[in-house]
């Protein structure tokens, strides 16, 4: 049976840090930290079975394998690019189209869904997800709303608050920190260490990885451990009793979520107004 291919995100992150022949430059290029770029292209090299990078104090060098990749995936990736723009629509004045992760339409945007369409009811809606640079870029949205540090995200986003990381568990689940399972999003500069140290809490190892906050929250949902978490992805689903607080402390985040609109469209306006005004609400 065929194993199934590596997400697409990998080979991205692998031809960007190849280009550059560096995780930071290819990490400000793609709108991800440098330790999410390192991450993906491991994940790359441990499904590959082959190192594609020698890596050294002095920087980074290609192997033969990853010389021998370089261009396969480099072609493969303008091909998909070019496939995709036939399908790129310009936007449509009937319509508010939205990009964001699935994370966000999940945990902040799903849940008040219904009251913005009570108060808007002949506005159409298009949610798009996008995670990458591009993504927005060929979303063509008239909301953006972009996970990253200050500088990555843009000069004319603003933050979505509160940005600070808070301990998160299903209410079924008993015991401490220090006894249940850790669950830890990868490719953010703050995690349970961090936490760990703010508040005088020794040997908080996380045992489950995943790729995004909002993974995390469903793996904590279920009852598979303790995610550390935005809070601006997981109040709601504490108002709703999903979720409950681990601990009561939380601790501040270098990376957050920000909102970026067009401004010549009224409803985009209208949401980016309406999103704040529920957040500070909640607040």
């Amino acid at each position: 049976m065929a194993r199934s291919l590596p997400p697409v995100k990998w080979f991205r992150a692998f031809e960007v840090a190849a280009r550059h022949l560096s995780f930071t430059r290819a990490a400000d290029e793609i709108g991800l930290t440098q330790s999410a770029v390192s991450q993906q292209i491991k994940s790359l090299e441990t499904r590959l079975g082959a190192a594609l990078f020698l890596r050294s104090p002095s920087g980074l060098a290609l192997t033969d394998a990853g010389r021998k990749l370089l261009p396969q995936v480099g072609a493969a990736l303008e091909l998909l690019q070019a496939s995709t723009l036939a399908f790129d629509a310009a936007p449509d004045e009937a319509m508010l189209t939205i990009a964001t992760s699935v994370s966000v339409a999940q945990w902040v945007i799903a849940p008040r869904l219904p009251e913005f369409q009570a108060l808007h009811p002949d506005l159409r809606l298009r949610l798009v997800s996008a995670i990458w640079p591009d993504d927005f870029i060929s979303a063509v949205a008239d909301v953006e709303i972009r996970f990253g540090s200050e500088r990555q995200v843009g000069l004319h986003a603003l933050p979505l608050r509160p940005s600070d990381l808070i301990a998160l568990k299903s209410p079924a689940l008993s015991g401490s920190l220090q006894t249940l399972p850790l669950i830890e999003a990868v490719g953010t500069s703050v995690g349970w260490d961090a936490f760990g140290a703010a508040h005088g809490l020794t040997g908080l190892q996380p045992v489950l990885f995943v790729d995004s906050y909002g993974m995390a929250l469903n793996l904590a949902a279920n009852g598979a451990g303790v995610a550390l978490v935005s809070a601006l992805l997981g109040r709601d689903a504490v108002e709703r009793s999903l979720l409950i607080p681990a601990h009561p402390g939380s601790i501040a985040a270098r990376e957050g979520y920000y909102i970026a609109i067009r401004e010549q469209v009224p409803a985009a306006r209208q949401f980016s107004d309406w999103l704040n005004r529920h957040l500070a609400r909640q607040r």
